[in-house]
């Protein structure tokens, strides 16, 4: 009974999204306002880590919306026959997770390559340091972006114009390193805060302290890619024996078995 009032619900709702009646596309854009409120943080940063500047992270966002509204939907013409408020939450909660799913698979897909993503900040800030030498830190910042790791260009691009319509504070740096949580961004970012400040007569001073962080962080970085790579092979070794000692016992208790036939 429940499954045939879903089939015909779910018919009705692709009919009527097909003639134009109802559109989950036109209805998530009417109501983005709304939708945005729900949106992560660390959404734009977790897509162009996955993805590059390859997907628009506001066109993935509502896709997600648009799939928790649809499996809201089809809670409801499942449970229509029984609906109360307990169901009807039950409903919502279910769209919500659906709603998650994407968010959650980018944010494992990060994780898992946590070490490759968080490398490529003191890998730029290291070539930003050359340019330094040479430039003041928002013409640096300026000059560095073709060479900069396409995951971060829209940050440093935002970042330089706030710089260039005067605002002389910290806040675009934290911005960026906000918009790019990395490992120890906000960190580097504050330095590179301090040094746009410095004068002259201390800016070699600065820079110094500057690339003695950046390198602690390539060292940190290298230390990390090591013991990955350690653990895996120590992994795939303890498998081996594993699968080994394994064989050798079904060997075994198969000779047993002949010899007592």
């Amino acid at each position: 009974m429940y499954f045939e009032i879903l089939i015909l619900g779910l018919i009705i709702l692709f009919l009527l999204n097909y003639t134009g009646r109802i559109s989950a596309t036109r209805f998530v854009a009417d109501n983005e306002v709304y939708f945005r409120k729900l949106k992560e943080s660390d959404w734009d940063f977790y897509v162009k880590a996955r993805y590059g500047d390859a997907v628009n992270p506001d066109f993935l966002y509502n896709q997600r919306v648009k799939k928790g509204l649809i499996a809201i939907l089809v809670l409801v013409f499942f449970f229509i026959s029984k609906l109360s408020a307990i169901t009807i939450v039950f409903c919502f909660v279910g769209g919500y997770l659906i709603f998650k799913l994407d968010y959650n698979t980018l944010k494992k897909y990060y994780k898992a390559h946590l070490h490759e993503i968080d490398a490529m900040l003191p890998h730029y800030l290291k070539g930003l340091e050359i340019l330094i030498q040479h430039y003041t830190v928002p013409v640096a910042l300026g000059k560095s972006i073709e060479d900069a790791p396409a995951i971060f260009k829209d940050g440093l691009q935002e970042l330089i114009n706030e710089i260039n319509e005067g605002n002389d504070r910290i806040d675009p740096y934290m911005n960026f390193a906000k918009t790019y949580p990395v490992r120890d961004s906000m960190r580097m970012m504050r330095l590179l805060y301090r040094l746009s400040l410095g004068r002259q007569e201390h800016k070699q001073e600065q820079l110094l302290a500057f690339s003695k962080t950046i390198s602690n962080l390539q060292q940190k970085a290298r230390e990390i890619k090591y013991r990955e790579r350690l653990e895996k092979m120590e992994g795939k070794t303890m498998h081996m024996l594993i699968a080994t000692g394994l064989g050798v016992m079904v060997l075994l208790i198969l000779a047993v078995l002949m010899l007592m036939g």
